[in-house]
Order: C-alpha cells, then structure tokens, then sequence
C-alpha cells in the first residue's frame, strides 16, 4: 500500500486528449463570431483555468483588446467575456468528445494506483455540460474516476485550492499532503499547490507541447527534449514537485516516492 491517500487528475492533455486540442480551435471560432482573429498560440497561453476566466485573459492580450477596440469601439469588458463564453461553451460541447481518446498508458497507471490503494479523483477547466460528453467517451475506455469537479461547479476555480477541497471531501482523502495533484497546466499546478498538495506535471502529453504521439514519434531526440524543457520550466515555475513525461510513468513515481 502506498503512503498516498489519493492521486487527482486533470483532464485535456493529462488523462485524456493527448497534445490539448479540443479547446483550441474553438477559441479560435469563437473570436471569430464577434470578428476576432485569435491565433492557436493566443488560445493556448491561458490553458488550464476556467474557460470563463481563459477568455478574460485572452480578451486583455494587446492584439484581441485593440482588435476588440477597433471592431466594437471600446475596451472589452466582462459583458463581452459572457458573450464570447456563451457561443464557446456549445461549441466546445460539440468537439469535445472527438477528443478524449485515453493518453497512451492511462488506463494501465489507473489500474497500478488503485491496486496500490490511491483515490482516483479529477478536476478540469471545462464546464460541467462539456464533461458530460467526455464521461462517456473515457467510461467506454475504462476510466471512470471516483469524482469530478468541474470549473461551474464551485464558486471560484483554478488557480485557487476549491476544487482540490472539493475532491478531499469526495474522495474522504487528506492530509493534502497525502493527495498527488497531476496537470499538464500551470493553473491546474498551481490549484493543487494552493491546497497544500504533492503536485505532478505532464509534459509531453500537454498543452505546452501541444503534438499528438504521432508528431512527437517524428521528431528528433533532441527536438523532443527542447520541447520537454519547454513544458517542464512552465510547470516548475507553477510550483510542481515532480514532472514526468504522461500519465503512464505516474506508477513509478509514486513506487519512488514510497522507497523514499
């Protein structure tokens, strides 16, 4: 048995959606229903918060505010975050579960934590109408964790702890200090660090990177290491305790930390 009470997973670009695309091209179309040009790049920095609070952050990047300004005559404001957040949400419902193919070795690490006694928990940046179009698709691939709290659900989200709170009580789990929090985003670090917990970092499967397996299996050993650094120094910087590559090698930390 292990020391940890309970691992919580992120969602996009951790357990599932290798390379965090569901989200991207629908910010982009979004933008566009109000005559907005986001590029991918744009859509990608605010990754891991609420989606709400993500089209804030995009609406005060230089290019979108003083597009916004030119289109509609004045600053954006969060009347317009609920408007661009209002066509988002159903677009994104839409895609979101062409895109929840498990990371390659998931299903394997679930399988591994619960036979060491770990929780399996969850929490994600997307709304609770959009999870219910991923549940199902994950459940038919055999990931069914023992909660989920998503970014509507409480009254404030990442980066704050409320979420990890939410999953201490879901999952009778604690100290925080016994809980793995696992997340390819700075946001979703951050979360489980404000909650005092042992967080994990993906890199290779997340948002920093943003390749599906197969333009990683093109590229070089070097060009694969740059972009590793790349993500690591993101989640470093957000506070991560550890960093691994995907979820799969999440079993063999946890063995390491036990040995410890």
């Amino acid at each position: 048995m292990s020391r940890f009470t309970a691992v919580v997973f992120d969602w996009a670009g951790t357990t599932v959606d290798f390379g965090s695309f569901a989200p991207m091209g629908v910010f982009v179309k979004a933008f566009a229903e109000f005559g907005i040009t986001a590029t991918i790049e744009e859509a990608r920095a605010p990754m891991g918060a609420a989606k709400w609070d993500h089209i804030r952050v995009m609406m005060d990047m230089p290019s979108i505010a003083r597009q916004w300004q030119d289109t509609h005559g004045r600053a954006p404001t969060d009347a317009d975050v609920d408007e661009v957040y209002k066509v988002f949400v159903p677009m994104n419902e839409k895609v979101a579960a062409e895109y929840a193919d498990l990371v390659p070795g998931c299903a394997e690490a679930i399988a591994a934590l619960r036979e060491m006694g770990l929780k399996i928990g969850s929490t994600t940046g997307y709304t609770r109408s959009i999870m219910g179009h991923v549940l199902p698709v994950a459940a038919a691939q055999g990931y069914v964790p023992d909660n989920l709290v998503c970014s509507d659900d409480l009254p404030e989200g990442r980066p704050g702890p409320l979420g990890m709170y939410q999953c201490m009580i879901d999952l009778v789990a604690y100290p925080p200090s016994s809980i793995l929090k696992v997340d390819d985003t700075a946001p979703g670090i951050a979360e489980g660090v404000a909650a005092g917990c042992i967080t994990v970092g993906v890199t290779l499967s997340g948002n920093a990177v943003g390749k599906t397996p197969q333009e990683l299996a093109a590229l070089s050993k070097n060009d694969i290491a740059a972009l590793r650094d790349h993500a690591t120094n993101i989640l470093v910087g957000a506070g991560a305790d550890h960093v691994i590559d995907t979820v799969a090698d999440l079993p063999e930390l946890v063995r390491r930390l036990d040995a410890s």
